[in-house]
C-alpha cells in the first residue's frame, strides 16, 4: 500500500515547555505532504523530521490561537530562503487572511514563490481540497473561537491485477487498464473469462481525522464513522474536568469515548496541558475506554491503518 502516515512535530498545548512543542503535524499521503497547524518552532521540528520541504504544498490551520499558527510566517520566510518556487496554499479561518498579508508585506517582500490563502468555513463540514487520490474536509469543532478539524480521506483505488491469471491466459499488458476498470477477457477460442477471476480486491481506503482543539461533542462520532485513525485532543484528565469545560477542551476519557463511538481503529492523544509531567495518566484513562489509544510524541510517526 502507498504510504499514509502522520508525523508529529508538536503535541503540547499553549504554555511552552521543555518537553513538548505546541501543535503541528504533517500528514504524508502518497508522497505528498500536508501540514496541519503550524505552531512556533515548527520549522525547526520539520528539519528534525527530515521530511522534504519541497513536497509540502498545503498548510491547514484549525483556528487562530497562537499555539496553532505562530510558526506560519517563519515557515514561509524559511521556504523563501531555501529558494522555493512552488505555490504554498494556506487554508485557515478568514480572519487570518489580512494578518498574514500584512506579515508577508513586512517580512517577505521578495519571496520567490506565491502564497495563496484559502478562507475556510469552520461551521460546516465540506471538502476544501481534492486531488486524484485524496480529499480533505473540514470538521466543525467547539472551542472558544471559530475552530475546525480536518478529515483526510483516500479515494478508492482500482483492483489489483492477478499476474498469474494474466500469464495463464496470455493477456497482453496493453489490456491491464481495461481489466482494472472492469472488463472481461475473451480468449482466442471465444471463451469469456470473468473479470473477477483476473483481479483481486483493491486496498481498503484509509482516513485520518485531526480534532484539536475542542470541547467534548457528544455527536462528533457521527461525523467520524468510517475513519480509521483519529487524533483527538486530550488536554486534561478527568482530574481537571472543570478546567476542560471552562476552556472548551476535552479530557482523555472524552477523546476515547469519541473514538469508541466512532468505531475507529486507532486513537492518537495529544495537546497535553503543561500540568502533566507524565502523560501516561492520560493514556491509562483513555485505554480504560478505548484500548487502542496511543500517546503522540515529537518526532513520532504513525501509520494510518
Amino acid at each position: 500500500m502507498e504510504p499514509f502516515r502522520v508525523h508529529i512535530l508538536g503535541c503540547g498545548s499553549a504554555l511552552p515547555t521543555l518537553r513538548h512543542n505546541a501543535s503541528s503535524q504533517v500528514v504524508e499521503v502518497r508522497e505528498k505532504l500536508f501540514m496541519v497547524d503550524c505552531s512556533e518552532g515548527t520549522q525547526m521540528q520539520l528539519r528534525r523530521s527530515r521530511l522534504r520541504f519541497t513536497k509540502l504544498g498545503h498548510v491547514f490551520i484549525s483556528h487562530l490561537h497562537g499555539d496553532h499558527c505562530f510558526g506560519l510566517i517563519g515557515l514561509i520566510s524559511t521556504f523563501g530562503l531555501l529558494g522555493r518556487t512552488a505555490t504554498l496554499h494556506v487554508y485557515a479561518p478568514a480572519e487570518l487572511g489580512p494578518m498574514l498579508q500584512s506579515q508577508l508585506d513586512l517580512f517577505c517582500t521578495h519571496l520567490s514563490y506565491s502564497v495563496e490563502f484559502h478562507p475556510i468555513d469552520t461551521e460546516h463540514q465540506q471538502v476544501i481540497y481534492e486531488d486524484r487520490s485524496l480529499t480533505v474536509e473540514t470538521l466543525p469543532l467547539q472551542h472558544r473561537l471559530p475552530c475546525c478539524g480536518f478529515l483526510f480521506r483516500e479515494k478508492p483505488t482500482l483492483p489489483h491485477i492477478r499476474r498469474d491469471m494474466m500469464d495463464f491466459y496470455n493477456i497482453p499488458t496493453s489490456q491491464i487498464a481495461n481489466i482494472k476498470n472492469g472488463a472481461d477477457w475473451i480468449t482466442p477460442d471465444g471463451t469469456t473469462v470473468a473479470n473477477d477471476r483476473l483481479v483481486s480486491p483493491p486496498d481498503p481506503t484509509r482516513s485520518y481525522a485531526y480534532c484539536s482543539d475542542t470541547a467534548y461533542i457528544p455527536t462528533l462520532h457521527q461525523r467520524l464513522k468510517g475513519v480509521t485513525t483519529l487524533y483527538h485532543e486530550s488536554t486534561y484528565g478527568t482530574d481537571n474536568q472543570e478546567r476542560a469545560i471552562k476552556y472548551n477542551h476535552s479530557t482523555a476519557a472524552q477523546a476515547a469515548t469519541v473514538a469508541r463511538d466512532a468505531g475507529v481503529s486507532q486513537l492518537i492523544l495529544g495537546h497535553y496541558s503543561s500540568r502533566y509531567e507524565d502523560e501516561n495518566v492520560l493514556l491509562n484513562e483513555a485505554r480504560a475506554i478505548f484500548p487502542n489509544s496511543v500517546l503522540s510524541q515529537e518526532n513520532a510517526v504513525f501509520d494510518v491503518t
